[in-house]
């Protein structure tokens, strides 16, 4: 068994497509249909039953598709470890999601340190959807994000919330909440769960004309078009210190919960239950 192999039959478990597997792995269709022939040959069963509509996975594939999961996870921690962290004990791939990433990291990278001094750390910013992808097949070993993604595969842990108020430039008569209108305000689309949050208390922004969905964004924009707009707590609070900014009085605070995800193998080994714990305190020192 080939690691092409592997990962064209887990990806064909997602799309149950030979064309579309081909298309995402930029490959032809009769590598696609080699690579799985050969796979089966290795196995001596049948993986995956074609059909008009596409293609299904057969009884035997069902029963492998988890294995081959733990393959994949397998051969990445082997590749990490074999390239090795210099001097130091391990290397840690940290997820984080976007807006965790633009004003503090250095936060979670000092708890995670205070807990694995002797670790490597490496930290990729990106959506959930894409974190948990990679958590999944072992290119991050821990994710820190906003929307859980579940599968088989992966465990996530509740942290805690993070708090956004609203704030605008001062000056530009948007102090108070009575005085925000859709037409002056910026909405962030951070995740459903924060969408839903907003829509249920603030029903009138609930579509405005203008929308975004990284925090970086928002205050770009808030600056520059003199409108109103929600903030991560520490970002708003700079902000309002170097005296860009003023909070709106009467608004609502809204929260963000954020939520670890690391592959469920790793669920109960004590290196990420530690840093689990370590990282709920930090939320905890955020409220």
């Amino acid at each position: 068994m080939q690691p092409d192999q592997i990962d064209t039959f887990l990806d064909l478990c997602e799309t149950l497509s030979f064309n579309r597997t081909a298309e995402r792995m930029s490959v032809t269709q009769s590598t696609v249909s080699g690579r799985i022939a050969a796979l089966e040959r290795a196995l001596g069963v049948m993986l995956l039953r074609r059909s008009r509509a596409g293609c299904e996975l057969t009884t035997e594939g069902l029963r492998f598709a988890p294995h081959a999961r733990g393959l994949r996870h397998a051969m990445t921690e082997a590749r990490a470890a074999a390239r090795g962290a210099g001097g130091n004990a391990m290397t840690i791939r940290l997820g984080l999601q976007n807006d965790l990433a633009a004003n503090d990291p250095a936060r979670w990278v000092t708890r995670m340190r205070a807990q694995l001094p002797q670790a490597a750390i490496y930290i990729e910013a990106d959506n959930s959807a894409q974190m948990c992808r990679d958590v999944q097949t072992g290119v991050l070993d821990l994710a820190l994000m906003f929307t859980p993604y579940p599968t088989p595969d992966l465990h996530f842990e509740s942290l805690g919330e993070l708090r956004y108020c609203m704030v605008a430039p001062p000056g530009v008569g948007l102090g108070a909440f009575s005085q925000i209108t859709a037409e002056r305000y910026v909405m962030g689309n951070l995740s459903p769960a924060f969408e839903r949050t907003h829509a249920a208390l603030l029903p009138h922004l609930a579509m405005p004309p203008l929308a975004a969905g990284h925090s970086t964004t928002i205050k770009g924009l808030i600056q520059a078009l003199d409108v109103a707009g929600y903030l991560e707590e520490g970002i708003a609070r700079d902000m309002i210190e170097a005296g860009h900014a003023e909070p709106v009085s009467g608004a609502p605070i809204l929260t963000q919960p954020i939520h670890a995800a690391l592959h469920f193998r790793n669920r109960h080994r004590a290196v990420w239950r530690r840093l689990i714990v370590a990282l709920r305190d930090q939320m905890g020192t955020l409220q």
